[in-house]
């Protein structure tokens, strides 16, 4: 009766249409075939019904997609009533009574990579005047159609559609590659894990499908690691993320505990994430970049080289092995990545042995295959296993992909002048701040676009074809190589957010394969809508003003106030006047958020556990008038109406040990309470307004 009653409820859908075609998306879909029978229009009450026969099947499975699928489209069309997810043994979407969204599995339906081979991603969307039908052979395939679906609702309200419709037909998709997806430095540069889980859910909106986590690492300062005598490696910055339980005999491997993920974190970022499509590849880097393992237990450590495993040492592969076994049952997925690059080539073949038994070890031990980063060890005796991946990524100093290709190596192309990213700065820019639109446009041989199957931009006999069987796909990097103080978690983002809306683009559906594949021009157009509507998360940070673009304003004099407005994102103008306690002018904070701090002492903002001074103390006795304004690049305060003399917020980075680099930083907005902390002066007039 319930079932019937709701469905009751569920408006008939009208025939409106919108023409003949689907709106442009990022990824672009493979094929639309229209009908001749109208259109569906998406009514204020909508319905989504899962196939009960295969509801709880999978991991997620379909009725944990639907659940979050009924959320995000809660989300993007805030007016509308999305009711319960509905379970029905039949295909309910095929009655002319209903108007519904229809979520169902398989068996027969088939669909490949452009290698041809089978892939459970794939899957087709029939839609009817009455009814939308979701297909695919896993819920995972379901799961990008609803992301396809989401994308057309949003596409349509951004170029203010009345009412959202879709041309009666048939779209067929699937990704060209099996690994898409972002590899982010958190060896050098600390996240929480409710950012990464927001990676995740943004990242999945354009169908990436995976995050290689990089995990442990140091910064690289020759000065503090080499030199006989030189003990200044025992004090540089090295982490490994992962947190051993108390008690753990490998419990002393984490020296900023604080710093670390548990087992419950980890467990809950991983589950977020795979209900959102996107598996995480952990990676433990050894036997190079192991400081932090060498910190731990110097005993392990290659000679002159403290961020060097020595391979040959009695211990180390068993301490190796040991990190290993502690971890392995936390991972979900498929794959870990043991790193291993830039080892000693002089050590070629301990190099490769010591590849190739942990790759035999970790399969025996959890079942899983290894990745490792494409490293140039030469040896006249001895290979790396074939069944290991190679994520390459220096064309020609580490590796040539299209040879290890042809001698039957799996390969993932994350070849740096198209895919390498480093947090704020590079030395001497190498890196772009984001994935350069020109090389991901033009910047192939011949001016054309990139995809996962070009590793040059100059030289064609070095890229391969993109059905090239052992071609696995692509990961695009974020290197954090100057430590915690070069960016927030927020900045981060902001590199991040429209490299992967592009990369989804080149990493599903490439370029030059497909006739549906996006121009420039239309990335262009539809990204910022979607950037901006992105469910299931608010990287953005965004906030709806009370008036105009009136966040708040306070006018009275305060010591301390809740505004219950967490954070917001810049640009963004706060202005305030304050006059610090007499006998504590250092004391407290002048405003706290959800991503940020702003304390009394020298105004300095606090973000992601780092301080950033501005060097400018209040005066005692009188009230000063400060205006902070932020976008994206920089934030700078107003003192007094100086409009002549701003003061920026900066960090100071040292690159490679050569030379400091200065770079400004883009902060949000502290707006969740004023005063605090042991504050004891007064704020006054308070404004927070958006735009800077």
């Amino acid at each position: 009766m319930f079932l019937r009653e709701a469905l009751f409820l569920i408006l008939t859908a009208c025939s409106k249409g919108l023409g003949r075609n689907v709106k442009p998306q990022i990824p672009s879909v493979a094929s639309f075939t229209p009908s001749h029978d109208g259109a569906f229009e998406l009514s204020s009450a909508v319905h989504i019904i899962v196939d009960s026969r295969h509801a709880r099947y999978g991991t997620p499975s379909l009725w944990e997609f639907a659940s979050t699928f009924r959320e995000d489209l809660q989300e993007v069309m805030p007016h509308a009533r999305v009711a319960p997810v509905l379970l029905s043994s039949s295909a309910l979407a095929n009655s002319t009574a209903l108007s519904c969204i229809y979520l169902m599995l398989d068996s027969s339906f088939k669909s490949a990579l452009f290698n041809a081979q089978p892939t459970d991603e794939g899957y087709d969307i029939h839609i009817a005047q009455n009814a939308i039908v979701i297909k695919g052979s896993a819920p995972l395939g379901v799961w990008w159609g609803t992301r396809t679906l989401l994308q057309q609702v949003v596409v349509q309200l951004a170029q203010g559609a009345g009412s959202v419709s879709f041309p009666a037909g048939n779209i067929s998709d699937s990704p060209g590659w099996e690994v898409r997806g972002f590899m982010l430095d958190a060896g050098r540069h600390w996240f929480e894990t409710s950012f990464l889980s927001d990676l995740c859910i943004y990242a999945s909106f354009f169908k990436l499908n995976e995050l290689h986590l990089h995990a442990s690492d140091n910064l690289w300062n020759p000065a503090f690691l080499y030199g006989d005598g030189n003990e200044g490696w025992k004090h540089l910055y090295a982490a490994f993320r992962f947190q051993p339980p108390p008690g753990s005999p490998i419990e002393g491997l984490v020296p900023r505990r604080n710093e670390s993920w548990s087992k419950q974190e980890f467990y809950q970022m991983q589950d977020t994430c795979a209900k959102h499509g996107i598996a995480i590849v952990p990676e433990i880097d050894t036997p190079g970049h192991s400081l932090v393992i060498n910190q731990w237990k110097p005993e392990l450590m290659e000679k002159g080289a403290p961020d060097h495993l020595n391979l040959s040492y009695p211990d180390t592969i068993p301490t190796i092995k040991a990190i290993w076994d502690e971890f392995l049952p936390w991972f979900s997925a498929g794959e870990v990545s043991i790193g291993a690059d830039e080892y000693d080539a002089s050590l070629a073949n301990d190099y490769i042995s010591f590849v190739n038994e942990m790759s035999t070890y970790i399969s025996s031990r959890g079942g899983k295959g290894i990745r490792i980063w494409g490293t140039n060890e030469p040896s006249m005796t001895m290979f790396v296993s074939p069944n290991i991946t190679v994520q390459h990524w220096d064309l020609p100093g580490d590796d040539v992909p299209v040879r290890l290709m042809r001698q039957g190596y799996h390969v993932i192309n994350s070849e740096q002048v198209f895919l390498y990213l480093d947090g704020k700065t590079s030395e001497d820019g190498q890196f772009p701040q984001e994935l350069d639109q020109d090389l991901m446009w033009a910047g192939a041989p011949g001016g054309r676009g990139w995809a996962p199957n070009i590793f040059s931009a100059t030289d064609p006999t070095n890229n391969t074809r993109a059905d090239d069987p052992n071609l696995r796909g692509a990961i695009f990097t974020l290197w954090n190589d100057w430590g915690n103080n070069a960016t927030t978690a927020l900045e981060i983002y902001y590199q991040l957010a429209q490299s992967i809306a592009v990369f989804g683009e080149k990493s599903w559906a490439g370029s030059d394969v497909r006739p549906t594949v996006l121009t420039r021009a239309q990335f262009d157009a539809v990204y910022p809508a979607l950037n901006a509507a992105a469910p299931g998360q608010n990287l953005n940070r965004v906030v709806k003003p009370v008036r105009g673009n009136v966040v708040f304003e306070y006018l009275g004099s305060y010591t301390s106030l809740d505004t219950h407005v967490p954070s917001v994102g810049p640009p963004y103008t706060l202005s305030f006047s304050v006059k610090p306690d007499a006998e504590s002018p250092n004391t407290g904070l002048l405003f706290s958020g959800a991503d940020s701090k702003l304390h009394v002492a020298n105004l300095t903002f606090e973000a992601t556990g780092q301080l950033y001074a501005l060097g400018y103390v209040l005066p005692l006795n009188r009230y000063t008038t400060v205006a902070i304004h932020a976008t994206r690049e920089y934030t700078y305060a107003v003192i007094d109406g100086n409009e002549a003399d701003p003061r920026y917020w900066y960090t100071l980075m040292d690159i490679w040990g050569d030379y400091m680099a200065l770079g400004n930083m883009s902060f949000t907005a502290p707006s969740a309470h004023i005063g605090g902390d042991g504050f004891r002066g007064t704020i006054k007039g308070v404004k927070l307004t958006l735009g800077a």
